[in-house]
Parts: C-alpha cells; sequence; structure tokens
C-alpha cells in the first residue's frame, strides 16, 4: 500500500480535477498546466450544447418547481450584492426527495442536479463546477436572461405531466454524474461518503478484481477522473515513465508500439482454468456426454507418438475429466456413457500408472493429491447408486433434513379425482405428464383418455403436456395435480385444504426470537440451496424440456421465496386486531434484519416484498402506527429492491458479504435468462464461448456463495415452526381480507 501511495502521490498531487485532452492538443496537459488554471482547465469538461433531452429536462423541472413551490425562485441576498432569480442547493434537494420515490437519498439527488449541471442548464452563480446541498446558489438556463419569462398555465401543467419521466430518467443516470464528480475532486477533500462510493464502484471493475479489498480501499482515495472526448487522444508515449493506471470506463484504446513486431499465440483455452471450467459446466449446450466422452478418449495420444507428448496429452484429458466429474457429481449417475467413460478411464490410468511405474503419474497419485483424491470420490459415488424413494404429499417431509433429489430417484404423488378422491403413485422424478397418467389409469383401472390438470387454489387450471418432464414441479404452493376426462374439465374445483388457514399463527411465533426464527429460516433455506447443483441453472436457463433433466431442487428452492412472502401476507391479513397487526410488522422487519445478518438475502428479500404485497402495503392503519425507527429500516431495506442500474444496491451489498451467503436467486435467475436470451448459443455455426463465459460466470457466482459451510444450532420448537409455514397463495383472497380489515376510506 505505502508503494502505491508513493507511485501515485507525484501523479495526484492537488489541485486536481477533470482532464480533458482539448481540442488542439493531442497531448495530455501536464501538471503546471494543470496547476496555473485548474478551473480554466477543468471547464473544458462541460458541454456546449446540452442535449435536446437535458434542455428539456430542465425546462420541466423549473416549471415544476415554479407550479409547485415559485417560492424557491427570487432574487436573493448574500454579503450585501443580489443574485437575481436563484435557487439554493439544499432547498433543491429537498424539493426533490418530496417529488419521487425514485430518488433514495440526498446524496442521489445531488448526482441528479450534477447532471443538469455538467450540461451548462443549471449553473453556480460564482461558476462552480460540483453541486453542492448547501446554502449555494444556482440559477436555471431559463433565467439567466433579464427578461425571463414564467411558464403559462399550459406549460405547467405539461411540466407536471412529464415529471416523474424527467425524473426518472434523471435518476437513472444521476449516479454516474455524482461519481464523476467525486472524482474530480482533490483527493485531499474527499469525504468518508465520497471514499465510500468510490470504494463500490471499485468492487465491481473487472480489471482490478484480482486486488484485495483494503487495496482497493486505498485506491479510492487517489483515483481521478480524466475526460478525453477526442477521438486520438494520446495518453502516453512509449519510453515515457509509467505513473498512472488507466481504467477505460467508456469507448475503445489502440495500443502502438513503434519499431517492435508484435505477435499472438494461439492456446487451447478449453485446457486452461477458468476456461476449463466453463466447458466442463456448459459442454452440455452444445457437446453432449455421447460426443465428449469418446472425444476425449481419442485425444489421449497413440503409442506411436513421443512418451513425453503422450503423457502431457492424456494429463490434459485428465484434467478436463476430473474437472468435468467432479461439476456434474450425482448427474453422472444418470448417464450410461459417463459411468462407462469413467470406467474406462480408469482402466487406462492403472495400465499406465503400472507402465511407467508410478514415475510419469507421481503427480496424480501422491498420497495427498487433491486430484487423484477426488478421482477416489467421483469413482465410489458411481459405484453407490441407490433409487431414493421420495414423498412429496406429505407435510412431515418438510421436517426431516433436505436431501438433493435426484433424477433417478422415485417419488409418491398424490393424484386427485373430480370427486375430491385420490390415488397415490410412485414414478420417476423425470415422469413425463404422459406417464404419470398411465400409472393413474392403471391404478384406478379405467380406460379413459385422463388429462392431468394443475389446479390453482384460485381455481385457475392447467393442463399438462404429456411431454412435460417432472410435472410435479409446476405446482404452486397450495397447488395440486387432478387427473379428469376432458368432459370433467369444467367441474374441477379446488380442494377445501387449498384455501389456507383460516386463523394466523401469531400466537406462536410471537413468543418465539425474532433471531431464532431468522436463523432457523436460514438454516432451512440454506439445505435448500446446497441441494440445488450448478447443472440445474443452466437447465432452467435454456429449458429442462430439452435435456429430460429434472430441476427439482432448484423449484423447491424458488417456491421457498413464495412461500415466505406468502406467509408475511398471510400473516397479517390473518390478523384482525390493529395493534396486533403493529406489532406484527415490527416483528417481520426485526426477523429481516436478523435475516439479512445472517446473509440470508433471499429470505429477506421475501419477507421485503410481502409487506411490499398490496394487500399489506395499503394497511394505511396499520403502517401510520408503526414507529418512525421501524419505518426508516422497513425504508431502508426496501431500497435495497431498487432495480435501477441493474439492481446495483443489491450487488453492491452482495460485493461486501464473505460466504456463506443465500443469494437472491430470483435475480441470479434473471441474469442467467438475460444472457441466454441476449445472446446467440453458435454463431456462424460456431459456439459462442463469451455466451457461455457469462453463464458461467454468474453460476460461479452461486458457487462462491457457498464456499464456506453455515453453522447449526437447534431450538426445535422454532426449527419445525419455519418448515412448516401455513399460507393463502390466492391474491384475491388476500385482498379481500385486507378490505375486511380496513375498508377504502370515503
Amino acid at each position: 500500500l505505502l508503494y502505491i501511495q508513493q507511485c501515485m502521490a507525484g501523479l495526484l498531487a492537488p489541485p486536481y480535477g477533470v482532464m480533458d485532452s482539448g481540442a488542439t492538443n493531442d497531448r495530455m496537459p501536464d501538471k503546471e498546466n494543470l496547476n496555473s488554471d485548474p478551473l480554466n482547465f477543468m471547464s473544458k469538461n462541460l458541454y456546449k450544447v446540452p442535449s435536446e433531452q437535458i434542455l428539456r429536462a430542465e425546462k420541466v423541472l423549473r416549471n415544476a418547481v415554479l407550479a409547485r413551490a415559485p417560492h424557491m425562485i427570487r432574487d436573493r441576498k448574500y454579503h450585501l450584492k443580489t443574485y437575481r432569480q436563484c435557487c439554493v442547493g439544499t432547498e433543491l434537494v429537498d424539493w426533490l426527495l418530496q417529488q419521487s420515490s425514485c430518488v433514495h437519498s440526498r446524496a442521489h439527488a445531488v448526482g441528479m442536479w450534477q447532471v443538469l449541471l455538467e450540461e451548462g442548464v443549471l449553473n453556480h452563480v460564482d461558476h462552480e463546477l460540483n453541486f453542492q446541498d448547501k446554502y449555494l446558489f444556482y440559477r436555471f438556463l431559463d433565467d439567466e436572461e433579464e427578461d425571463a419569462v414564467l411558464p403559462s398555465d399550459d406549460e405547467k401543467r405539461e411540466a407536471e405531466e412529464e415529471l416523474q419521466e424527467t425524473l426518472l430518467f434523471l435518476s437513472q443516470i444521476g449516479p454516474d454524474a455524482h461519481m464523476r464528480m467525486i472524482l474530480r475532486k482533490p483527493p485531499g477533500q474527499r469525504t468518508a461518503e465520497d471514499l465510500e462510493i468510490i470504494y463500490d464502484e471499485l468492487l465491481h471493475i473487472k480489471a482490478l478484481s484480482h486486488l484485495s479489498n483494503t487495496v482497493k480501499r486505498e485506491l479510492a482515495g487517489v483515483l481521478i477522473f480524466e475526460s478525453h472526448a477526442k477521438a486520438g487522444t494520446v495518453l502516453f508515449n512509449q519510453g515515457e515513465e509509467g505513473t498512472s493506471w488507466y481504467i477505460i470506463q467508456k469507448g475503445s484504446v489502440n495500443v502502438v508500439i513503434y519499431g517492435k513486431v508484435m505477435s499472438c499465440h494461439v492456446i487451447s483455452q478449453v485446457m486452461k482454468y477458468p476456461a476449463l471450467d466453463d466447458f466442463a459446466l456448459m459442454h452440455c449446450v452444445f457437446m453432449p456426454n455421447s460426443q465428449l466422452c469418446p472425444a476425449l478418449l481419442a485425444s489421449q495420444g497413440s503409442e506411436q507418438e513421443r512418451l513425453d507428448y503422450s503423457v502431457a496429452s492424456k494429463r490434459r484429458v485428465l484434467s478436463l475429466a476430473l474437472r468435468w466429474a467432479a461439476l456434474q457429481g450425482h448427474h453422472l449417475l444418470e448417464d450410461d456413457t459417463a459411468l462407462s467413460f469413467l470406467e474406462e478411464l480408469h482402466g487406462f490410468v492403472s495400465n499406465d500408472a503400472r507402465l511407467y511405474l508410478w514415475s510419469k503419474w507421481d503427480w496424480i497419485v501422491k498420497k495427498n493429491d487433491k486430484c487423484f483424491a477426488m478421482f477416489i470420490c467421483i469413482w465410489f459415488l458411481c459405484s453407490q447408486h441407490k433409487v431414493l424413494l421420495r414423498q412429496f404429499s406429505s407435510g412431515e417431509e418438510r421436517l426431516a433434513k433436505k436431501q438433493p433429489i435426484r433424477s433417478f430417484d422415485d417419488i409418491l404423488l398424490k393424484v386427485y379425482c373430480s370427486d375430491h378422491t385420490y390415488t397415490t403413485i410412485r414414478v420417476p422424478v423425470l415422469a413425463t405428464g404422459r406417464e404419470v397418467t398411465a400409472a393413474v389409469a392403471d391404478k384406478l383401472g379405467s380406460t379413459e383418455e385422463l388429462l392431468l390438470i394443475n389446479l390453482s387454489a384460485s381455481g385457475e387450471k392447467q393442463i399438462l403436456k404429456p411431454n412435460d418432464v417432472s410435472v410435479f414441479q409446476s405446482l404452486g404452493e397450495n397447488g395440486r395435480l387432478f387427473a379428469c376426462s376432458r368432459e370433467q374439465l369444467d367441474s374441477l374445483n379446488p380442494l377445501p385444504e387449498q384455501e389456507g388457514p383460516s386463523t394466523g399463527s401469531m400466537s406462536s411465533f410471537e413468543l418465539m426470537s425474532s433471531k431464532d426464527l431468522a436463523f432457523q429460516m436460514t438454516q432451512y433455506d440454506w439445505e435448500l440451496f446446497s441441494c440445488v447443483h450448478e447443472y440445474e441453472l443452466v437447465f432452467h436457463t435454456f429449458g429442462r424440456q430439452a435435456y429430460r433433466r429434472s430441476t427439482a431442487n432448484l423449484e423447491l428452492f424458488l417456491k421457498r421465496f413464495n412461500q415466505v412472502q406468502l406467509w408475511v401476507v398471510t400473516e397479517v391479513c390473518l390478523c384482525g386486531t390493529l395493534s396486533k397487526r403493529v406489532q406484527l410488522l415490527k416483528k417481520f422487519i426485526k426477523i429481516a434484519a436478523h435475516c439479512r445478518e445472517f446473509k440470508n438475502l433471499n429470505s429477506f428479500f421475501a419477507i421485503i416484498m410481502g409487506m411490499c404485497n398490496p394487500a399489506v402495503s395499503r394497511l394505511s392503519q396499520t403502517w401510520e402506527k408503526l414507529p418512525s425507527k421501524f419505518k426508516k429500516f422497513y425504508g431502508e431495506f426496501e431500497s435495497l429492491l431498487d432495480p435501477s442500474r441493474n439492481h446495483r444496491a443489491y450487488r453492491l451489498t452482495m460485493a461486501k458479504m464473505e460466504p456463506p451467503i443465500i443469494p437472491f436467486m430470483p435475480l441470479l435467475i434473471k441474469d442467467m435468462t438475460f444472457t441466454h436470451e441476449g445472446n446467440k448459443t453458435f454463431i456462424d455455426g460456431l459456439v459462442n464461448f463469451e455466451k457461455m463465459r457469462l453463464i458461467a460466470n454468474t453460476v460461479r457466482a452461486m458457487r462462491h456463495c457457498r464456499s464456506q459451510p453455515f453453522c447449526d444450532k437447534n431450538p426445535q420448537e422454532v426449527r419445525n415452526y419455519v418448515r412448516q409455514l401455513n399460507v393463502i397463495d390466492n391474491q384475491r383472497t388476500l385482498s379481500q381480507l385486507s378490505f375486511r380489515l380496513e375498508p377504502r376510506r370515503g
């Protein structure tokens, strides 16, 4: 750290601000020019001609201020001098915070005004370049003229109509302007809050990912912003002393080296980590095991080749095979090709070891070698192929410690008839809709053609297709499988038990410690999360039907999120006493806080989103009586749900956490889906490895979250409660209960 400070101290000595190449100079200005007139130099960064969108934003905001708070724009006196038609920085920030929920903080509002300041449509009376939340005077561009015209009633009405859209636009670009403003400050003038904002941004720069967080915090104090609007700007020439690191945020860069020949060597990236990891994880999309396994066996080299080359080739194949097998895990047991390949590879390794008297293979057969231990574990796993029996129709199954559901397991399913009787069938996890209906027909002795229906608590009917795989995964929290003829379809009604509870369970869990509840929720979520295989994310994204693979563990984990969310709404809507509802909201906020403390972001967000449900958020009398301290906590928690800048608030929170972490799984799914749908898998018949790398990176984020174990403790009563949450999953019913608690006003 001291070395970094010494290297950067001379370059970054104050006063420093924006560095711009200028229109007539291809070289970056030297320090003497900067120090002689920093204000003039910095002013070059400001855009001479504002964009149409920014000009319109200025007009909308000025007219809205004049319509809603005309006293804010007036002549002001300070130190015996009068400043015409000015606003105060603090008042502008206060006003912005009152206009929209998309403005999350004072710093956010400062960034939004900074956008207008940078483009010259809002100006400080003394031409300062940074907007400040202080008693300083600012003037809109339309008020610069002596004879500034006030807006008409029509213009004010238009401003009112466009205000929210304008604020949303500025809220999206404001954080970037705020960041530029901070980086323009001399390092010695940056506040602790400024340094924290820069540090948060550094966490997301890939070029710095290898640096420790301590080093990034040191860099936050010395980084500066440098703007190069002109194409062809030369940052430095060959032979000059290197004193800077450049992070290109936008645009591209050319590297020119004179008098030297540059050469590139293409290396097999598949055999290099993390590309090896990408390939092992993603090969199923473009190269199934039936193609991969023969290719690996054929790549070992022939006996006619030189011994060293042959051994090196076999090492590469074995490295890939071991990584691939480790990632596959229990999925290997579902593929006869993979099992045969491992058996054959095991034979090759054994024969070669004997042939070379261990000399050439000592790197892999040493007693403590990780690769060898991994291979033995995989071989043992393959030899322990057992069929497990699951019973998804019994609530008691939730109380047991969760074990992964494998595609070769059998399950017990309850399938109901139109008269609400049911039959229990045993089918494989990967059973199709056709196989389930055939098993039901055989059990009932029916010769009719049966339809398989997913019937929700609200009465919504979904006809499952005959080729659908793992049909039980489509069931909602209170959903049930029905089998009936087409004539009976219209007469199907939900079971009484599907309606959910009629009374809340607050009397049970209000005596439980909020911290114990949060811990046991985290323990259960961790069990579910640990069961999710990395491949399930890939199959879920690319379609499990196409690969005939189960994603049952992932679906159970996603359903847990919905269950916790509905639990919050159900308990609030079944609580008839106003004072108890207030206590209930306080309890949920406390549980959410502890979930965040335990790094269980999945349940944390589920609880907060449950409180955001319309059936709960509309209970104004209840929220009014909530103590201000808890309202503040809830507001802070809700801000982490902000989707702006690609969920930046959540991602920054995640980046500061160390494993074990339970991530917000719906966002991981969204990231993978966007990557999949926004990029082609094949381009001109070739595999798009960049897409594969992006998806693999998301999967590795999940792997990082569970790279450390989660400790266990076991208060039995609390443990059993959080594993058997009873909920109402019919939004119409929840809304009716909500209106019963607090009818519409007036």
